[in-house]
């Protein structure tokens, strides 16, 4: 159902995109094409269009780049080729050996670009020790389903890694590095987008398994094996690191602050609850809806209505067999929560385009959710209980459909809150 209210939520969804996709950034910020030999590597969500915003400014480059199942782009001489995300596959494990391959032998004077988006970890794949693909998936279901937060899940992926916690960057070397990142990570902490790939490491195995143990994840035998090593990643100050320089370019504070910028050009009191929100979805979305219930209590009749934006990586954890994301499941425990208050509007997306493994970015809740689910025989509740908010929003025709967005700076929530009566 489309109306102000709903337009002014896509809106704004569609400015926080806009705001970090690579197209709009590189040209700006890209440096001159270094003399000598230049080799341009990426993987993740939005590594293609980097790769192809860098050749709109430097012309065709040699270079190999991993991306997710339909988002690859048209270059004019980096190879781009897809793979599987969340969950890696074959054609994930080859490209990485590939990338792995393309950086032996480089010497001094030559320079690497490196584009690194999130999606990156699951989709750079080569197992450390005697690990196999199998086991490689079965890992990343568990750490998926455990409700873990990003920073403690890419713990766990570096020491089962070949490639993950700086280890990308060290096979590069004496080879000069610049890593342009696009953040989908709360803080935006280089060593935690794509499992910082470029990025050296401090943790040990046994903070892995600490890990593990809190959050009772469920790991093959093989990865639990390999855990009881002593073994470390790459140390933050190896040799091998030093000659490699990590860039954020794009990050979700950026994107919600132009999403602020628009609201307020359009007449409304924008304001940012932050960009680097996490815990449950369901606890966050009771979390906001009271704020804005408590908004709207203050708000005099005529009063300038008030949006609520915010980001980060909420997570979803008792998965219950369901199809659902974190955003959906945001949205329908709001809904939940609202229990059809007039007045308050919201939209929870990712903004890649994909929430959780469904390909829909997100839903939109209105005063008139619940009432319509009721009218269709859907029980709410249920659909919560099963993680199945991607269903119900479905059925109610209140998904957000975008396709693949080619960036990837996490969640995008946003609430419309006008004043009672109006």
């Amino acid at each position: 159902m489309r109306n102000p209210e709903t337009e002014l939520l896509r809106k704004l969804f569609d400015v926080a995109v806009t705001a970090a996709d690579p197209m709009q950034v590189i040209p700006r910020i890209l440096p001159e094409k270094p003399s000598g030999r230049v080799v341009v590597i990426g993987a993740g969500k939005a590594s293609a269009r980097m790769a192809e915003a860098v050749e709109s400014v430097w012309g065709p480059c040699e270079g190999l780049v991993l991306t997710r199942y339909g988002y690859a782009r048209q270059t004019q001489g980096i190879e781009i080729v897809e793979a599987a995300h969340p969950v890696s596959d074959a054609a994930g494990l080859d490209v990485t050996n590939r990338l792995l391959e393309l950086l032996q032998g480089l010497k001094e004077d030559d320079f690497v670009l490196a584009l690194i988006s999130g999606g990156g970890s699951a989709l750079l794949c080569a197992p450390a020790g005697e690990l196999t693909l199998s086991d490689k998936q079965a890992v990343y279901r568990g750490l998926l389903e455990s409700g873990a937060p990003i920073g403690k899940m890419n713990v766990v992926r570096k020491h089962l890694s070949r490639v993950k916690g700086g280890q990308l960057a060290a096979a590069a070397y004496p080879a000069t590095m610049l890593c342009l990142l696009i953040s989908d990570v709360p803080g935006d902490d280089p060593a935690d987008i794509a499992s910082g790939a470029t990025v050296g490491e401090m943790s040990s195995s046994a903070d892995a398994r600490a890990i593990i143990d809190e959050y009772n994840i469920p790991l093959p035998s093989s990865a639990r094996n390999l855990l009881k090593q002593s073994g470390f990643v790459v140390a933050p100050d190896d040799e091998r690191l030093s000659r490699t320089t990590n860039t954020v370019i794009s990050a979700p504070s950026q994107s919600l602050e132009a999403a602020r910028v628009q609201a307020k050009s359009m007449g409304y009191d924008a304001r940012i609850l932050g960009d680097a929100i996490e815990g449950e979805a369901r606890s966050e979305a009771t979390r906001q809806i009271a704020l804005a219930r408590e908004i709207q209590d203050e708000l005099e009749p005529g009063a300038i209505p008030v949006v609520l934006l915010s980001g980060g990586e909420c997570t979803v954890s008792g998965w219950g067999g369901g199809v659902g994301g974190p955003n959906a499941e945001f949205a329908l425990a709001a809904a939940i929560a609202l229990d059809g208050q007039a007045g308050i509007y919201l939209m929870a997306c990712d903004t890649d385009g994909v929430d959780g493994a469904a390909e829909v970015a997100g839903a939109i809740v209105q005063p008139d959710t619940l009432a319509r689910a009721q009218a269709l025989g859907l029980d709410p509740q249920d659909y919560l209980t099963r993680s199945d908010s991607h269903i119900f929003f479905g059925e109610l025709d209140d998904q957000v459909v975008t396709g693949p967005t080619l960036t990837n700076v996490n969640d995008f929530r946003a609430i419309l809150i006008n004043p009672k009566g109006d």
